[in-house]
């Protein structure tokens, strides 16, 4: 079934008397249960895409269904609905409140949708159950490490049982070992049955989806499919 479908996207952003066209043209489909990795250069387009993909951004033309509801045409409010509802965002920077312990910040996602106080609590119990932190829910991020921190990313992204993992360069702050855990933990997830799409500059990363849609001047260039002998990880 598909969860992500654009229809000739374009994002156009006009400065003094220049025109840019960030995005130009993208049609793709994504079903539900697969593992993609965006991946370009800097200035490419993939964060643009990106945004448009997480409802934080909408085209100047053509369409976006997620789920099958054509979210390009909608207000600040719905989108605001959408992504609470439909998305799970990780961030390179991890976004988390600093006076805030691991429990405290998976169980925001479940605040903003007006869940009650025990759902909240058995939620993000769960969530940092599923990404292996259950010994680490009272802890500050300043108490954990930088992986660590991650999965608490990743484990506020998953509480709300998302349609979609949308993931912003998850490595690009950690070591190489960490950077390893955390991609083995997004093939688990997979493996688990969530929809994946990894924004990334690295090959390595890319690789450990099961397909690579590459992006240049805001077109997507090359569209692969990952044999699972031909990953970086296994």
């Amino acid at each position: 079934m598909t969860l992500i479908e654009t229809r000739n996207l374009w994002k156009t952003y006009v400065m003094g008397s220049e025109t840019v066209n960030a995005l130009k043209n993208v049609s793709i489909e994504i079903e539900k249960g697969e593992y993609v990795a965006i991946m370009g250069p800097s200035g490419s387009g993939k964060s643009t895409l990106m945004n448009l993909i997480g409802c934080l951004d909408t085209p100047t033309q053509g369409e976006y269904h997620l789920n099958g509801k054509n979210v390009s045409q909608m207000n600040d409010d719905e989108l605001a609905n959408i992504r609470n509802r439909e998305i799970g965002f990780v961030f390179q920077t991890f976004n988390l409140l600093p006076r805030a312990t691991a429990l405290h910040n998976v169980e925001l996602p479940l605040i903003y949708n007006g869940s009650s106080s025990v759902e909240r609590d058995e939620g993000a119990r769960k969530a940092l159950e599923k990404v292996e932190l259950a010994d680490r829910m009272t802890h500050k991020p300043s108490e954990l490490s930088g992986g660590q921190r991650q999965r608490v990313a990743i484990a506020r992204a998953l509480v709300n049982n998302p349609s979609l993992l949308l993931a912003d360069e998850p490595t690009g702050n950690l070591d190489s070992k960490t950077s390893l855990d955390i991609m083995k933990l997004m093939a688990t997830l997979h493996a688990q049955g969530n929809t994946i799409i990894v924004v990334t500059h690295e090959k390595d990363i890319a690789r450990q989806a099961g397909r690579i849609l590459s992006i240049l001047d805001g077109e997507i260039v090359r569209d692969e499919r990952i044999m699972e002998s031909n990953k970086a990880v296994s």
